[in-house]
């Protein structure tokens, strides 16, 4: 693969309000995958106005689905339609919170599923995956006439970003997302107005004024999964690019000496350790379901806000009172002096699926794919989670609830300034371990700002200095 890259601030000027996401230069890739072989691959079936993508219509299919705040049903619903137009074909369709426990080692021995959706704590590293030759290049599908339109190719139906954040420094693709995911600070509306008879808090000094009150009532400011405290950066991340502008958040992407270390991070974190000093912060949520755990005690009250992503409302749905009326908001500013205003929205395409590159039916994968960004599977797939689908325009004109509705909303009040935590895709481990760790460590009061900081920074330095991890690098 070569070193093409694209200049991500430029693009990020054009950014629609979804965000369109550029992708610099990855270097040489080494490396491949051993197992398996052409000859264990189904046979392409004939090519067609009815079949573009040349699918073997009795050929088995397994697709793999990430079992998160999601569930299955939706791509059940995805696997029904593919049943449906290919009854002679044998579809198994599996489940699990450990998607690289499960998959990795099938990949690696050349007999991977024909379709995984890359999500969870347990994801495999997409960077990985491409260096290794592993994932396949859905190109193919991306130029394939769309499901509901011939005329339209499946890439022209997506909101934009969603090609992009598939890509690693050329025109390949190897990763397609099916939410438009939003990352804030999850809050009830009837909470605020009725309760607390208060507003949103639009600056930090009136998120600490809310807490306050919240507090004379005997209700939290705030809670977290203690369990799995990597849930503080999806409201620390806007903040980050709020205080320090679109300069600090490439200096994390492109592991850059200092970064971590700056007065942006350290206003950031200090803002959280006046929260913690003032006890404003529920915790105790500390097993391997203490997001739904978190979750629940904010839903019943105990808590005024919640650090999430759009997936809570359908994943805290049994546990939220009807006049709950759910809402995201967008982080608060710091200071006047913010680099970036309030509003800035960390809100990137999510939910990623691959194809592997070994896998046996690698024309049908593409082809269930095809079916998922169908309009029909689209709205499926926003009535079964109540999050909004990356098919554009497949919910306009629906009764949204709460949450979708306020997601659409922030969106739109974020125009460009939507921001995307590419060091999150490229380097999974710094957030899914060393983010995770520190701030565990910090929300516990057992480190202080700047011991978070500099063991923060030293993991994106050893990252950084790591001659077995390619990196990417600035356009």
């Amino acid at each position: 693969m070569g070193t093409t890259s694209v200049n991500r601030r430029d693009v990020m000027k054009r950014a629609t309000a979804a965000g369109l996401l550029a992708v610099p230069a990855l270097g040489s890739l080494t490396s491949c995958a051993t197992g398996g072989g052409d000859e264990e691959k189904a046979e392409k079936g004939k090519k067609s106005a009815e079949n573009p993508l040349a699918v073997k219509k009795d050929a088995a299919l397994q697709v793999y689905i990430f079992k998160g705040g999601y569930k299955d049903k939706y791509a059940r619903f995805v696997s029904d339609m593919y049943e449906k137009k290919y009854p002679d074909a044998e579809l198994d369709q599996k489940q699990t919170v450990k998607i690289a426990t499960q998959t990795q080692p099938r990949i690696v021995k050349g007999d991977p599923p024909d379709v995984i959706n890359n999500s969870g704590a347990d994801n495999m590293n997409i960077l990985s995956l491409v260096q290794n030759k592993q994932a396949a290049d859905v190109t193919d599908l991306l130029d394939a006439p769309s499901w509901d339109d011939p005329d339209v190719k499946v890439r022209d139906t997506f909101v934009p970003g969603v090609v992009e954040m598939g890509q690693f420094g050329s025109d390949a693709v190897y990763q397609l997302n099916i939410a438009q995911t939003v990352y804030g600070i999850w809050y009830s509306d009837t909470m605020l107005s009725k309760t607390l008879e208060v507003e949103y808090p639009k600056t930090w000094d009136e998120m600490l004024a809310v807490c306050k009150t919240a507090k004379k009532k005997g209700v939290h400011g705030w809670t977290y999964p203690a369990g799995h405290p990597r849930y503080m950066f999806f409201s620390m991340y806007a903040m980050f690019g709020q205080a320090g502008g679109r300069k600090q958040l490439e200096a994390m992407d492109y592991l850059e000496p200092n970064a971590w270390k700056s007065d942006a991070v350290k206003a950031v974190f200090e803002a959280y350790e006046e929260l913690l000093a003032k006890k404003y912060v529920l915790q105790g949520f500390d097993g391997e379901k203490a997001h739904i755990e978190a979750q629940t005690a904010w839903t019943k009250g105990k808590a005024v806000f919640i650090p999430d992503g759009s997936w809570v409302e359908n994943e805290a749905k049994a546990t939220t009172p009807k006049d709950f009326e759910m809402r995201v908001g967008a982080t608060p500013s710091l200071d006047k002096g913010d680099a970036m205003p309030f509003g800035t929205l960390y809100a990137p395409p999510g939910e990623p699926f691959l194809i592997p590159e070994k896998a046996r039916n690698k024309q049908g994968g593409l082809e269930w794919m095809r079916m998922m960004y169908s309009k029909k599977a689209a709205q499926n797939f926003f009535r079964e989670v109540s999050s909004m689908p990356v098919v554009k325009g497949a919910i306009d004109g629906l009764d949204l609830p709460p949450g979708v509705a306020s997601s659409q909303k922030a969106i739109k009040a974020a125009g460009d300034n939507i921001v995307i935590a590419f060091f999150k895709e490229w380097y999974t481990a710094l957030w899914n371990e060393e983010f995770n760790s520190v701030v565990g460590s910090f929300m516990n009061g057992e480190s202080s700002v700047k011991e978070a900081m500099n063991t923060m920074q030293k993991a994106a330095d050893r990252v950084a200095k790591d001659p077995d991890v390619h990196k990417i690098k600035k356009a």
